[in-house]
């Protein structure tokens, strides 16, 4: 019987050759501590995919563990020594049967990232970040955050016994803000949104000789999130689905599942065929909707954001062309839904079991929209990304109370 931390521990072959501008193409150290390229844009890691096709099997991957470590040889650890893990299981696929019924589609599928530590599928992307700066020597990290972000990355700092200082707008949800505390990690409100955190964070970092952990900045949360994209694939038996519906402030993780789908078919596990990736943003935050109706490869900074879902809403992001050409290669589309709409889909989603977070109810809601607009057929199996647990969110209280010491109608219950 394999031991269930066999992913940890296990002595596997890394396959890591260097780092790569995702603009310009410039070759980069991979065992080297490296922030954004020389002209300011994300590092994406490469393998020797040939190497990994040799070395990893179907059915090898069959009978290890079910976590993100089962895809170590497509993963920058080169080490199981630098591993900071605090049980990153694999995320069930839930399928919303009234939901579909109601439209009279096939039910829609949503991959559950709130089943993750920390709660959220910032888990994914924040223990490659962290284990990979355990492996470089980092001894602060600081970031900005929404508040998941900073939540996880607080969680596997103080596993890694790194020092972390975390930046988050004052309007962060207050669970957020105190999980984040409750870790060990320094942790600052701002009278500001996520990216002017984030200016913050770029001249503390400079400052103090801390390292910028900020989405995108580093190389390795692309590649903790791809584990959503390698783990979606294995659970529909090395299929895709026909479209993806991913709730987009970062856009870390459609950049990796891109990145993830692209490996998969070089080592022979899948064939061409991609779903169409729909980037899903709040109508009060949406530079890249905006940017995608426009045409433009990069989005300019949108002003005065607000959404309830508070973790789509980035005014700017760093890996802007990387989203774009993401989603206009597969032939789908960037959307906006309102604030009403995505409420709306977590009430509904809710009716069918599954408690979804603000950004969850945004991709139900585009979907939708997508059902609506002729984007997606309702004969098509379709993945809806729910990014955290909706117990993190404040909910309205639906309660009613009962006397004791009164005479009860039971018949009125």
């Amino acid at each position: 019987m394999i031991p269930s931390n066999a992913n940890l521990t296990a002595d596997r072959p890394s396959f890591v050759t260097h780092l790569e501008c995702g603009l310009t193409g410039e070759r980069y150290d991979a065992d080297t501590l490296q922030g954004l390229s020389r002209v300011g844009r994300p590092l994406l890691v490469r393998y020797d995919l040939e190497g990994v096709a040799a070395a990893m099997t179907k059915e090898a991957l069959a009978a290890r563990p079910a976590d993100l470590w089962k895809y170590r040889e497509l993963l920058p650890i080169r080490s199981s020594e630098h591993i900071v893990s605090l049980g990153e299981t694999a995320t069930p696929l839930v399928t919303l049967d009234r939901v579909g019924a109601a439209r009279g589609a096939r039910a829609p599928i949503v991959k559950d990232e709130g089943r993750l530590p920390t709660g959220s599928f910032k888990a994914r992307g924040l223990v490659m970040a962290i284990s990979m700066a355990k492996a470089l020597g980092v001894r602060t990290i600081a970031m900005p955050t929404n508040g998941n972000a900073g939540a996880a990355a607080a969680a596997y700092a103080a596993r890694a016994g790194i020092e972390a200082v975390i930046l988050c707008p004052d309007d962060t949800p207050e669970i957020n803000v105190r999980e984040i505390a409750a870790q060990g990690a320094r942790v600052y409100r701002v009278n500001g949104l996520i990216d002017e955190c984030g200016a913050i964070v770029g001249a503390a970092c400079k400052a103090n000789g801390w390292f910028d952990l900020s989405t995108l900045k580093e190389p390795y949360r692309i590649e903790g999130k791809k584990t959503m994209g390698l783990e979606l694939a294995e659970q529909l038996g090395w299929t895709l689905p026909d479209a993806i519906f991913y709730p987009t402030g970062g856009g870390t993780g459609l950049i990796g599942m891109w990145k993830a789908f692209d490996e998969l078919e070089r080592i022979g596990f899948i064939g061409p065929e991609r779903p169409r990736m729909y980037a899903v943003q709040a109508e009060g935050c949406a530079p890249m909707v905006r940017a995608f109706e426009a045409g433009e490869r990069h989005a300019e900074r949108w002003e005065d954001a607000h959404t309830v879902a508070a973790g789509i809403r980035v005014p700017k992001a760093v890996g802007d062309f990387l989203i774009l050409d993401a989603v206009r290669e597969s032939n789908g589309a960037a959307l906006a839904v309102s604030d009403d709409a995505l409420l709306a889909a977590v009430e509904e989603a809710a009716g069918d079991g599954l408690l979804l977070c603000p950004e969850g109810g945004a991709t139900l809601a585009a979907y939708d929209r997508a059902l609506a607009d002729g984007m997606v057929g309702r004969d098509e199996r379709v993945v809806l990304f729910n990014c955290a647990t909706g117990l993190k969110y404040p909910m309205p209280d639906k309660s009613r109370t009962l006397d004791r010491h009164g005479e009860i109608d039971l018949a009125s219950l």
